[in-house]
């Protein structure tokens, strides 16, 4: 089972989220800042990070993923940008961050599942 962690200041995002990945079989871990996510991607080890780039407190989503990828034990985790930022400067942060795809708020489950799919490298085997 993969184990994906939503980084995400939004309860009504993380629980989208959870509704479209667990019927898919992933096991979904939440936190609602930054903080918090780095701790928890230390000791979770998850095989994908879900995570908004605007969020409260002293560490914001790029940043995040900045200290994921600039650490030897959590590099290879995959990390989906997932936020209402959608300019093309803003994706190019994330993508100067580290990030393996970038979603833009409102996104849909299916759009969701599909971007996911490609960053994990394994195509969605159920309908949708």
């Amino acid at each position: 089972m993969k184990r994906v962690l939503v980084v995400e200041d939004s309860a009504d995002i993380r629980r989208l989220v959870r509704m479209a990945l667990e019927p898919e079989g992933f096991a979904i871990f939440e936190t609602n800042n930054a903080e918090r996510g780095l701790d928890a991607v230390r000791s979770l080890k998850p095989d994908l990070l879900l995570l908004d780039v605007m969020m409260p407190g002293k560490v914001d989503g790029l940043e995040m993923c900045r200290r994921v990828r600039g650490d030897p034990e959590t590099a290879g985790i995959r990390v989906v940008m997932l936020t209402a930022l959608g300019s093309g400067r803003d994706r190019e942060r994330g993508d100067e961050a580290g990030a393996d795809a970038y979603i833009v708020k409102p996104f849909s489950p299916l759009q969701l599942l599909q971007t996911i799919a490609v960053a994990l490298g394994t195509p969605r085997t159920t309908g949708g």
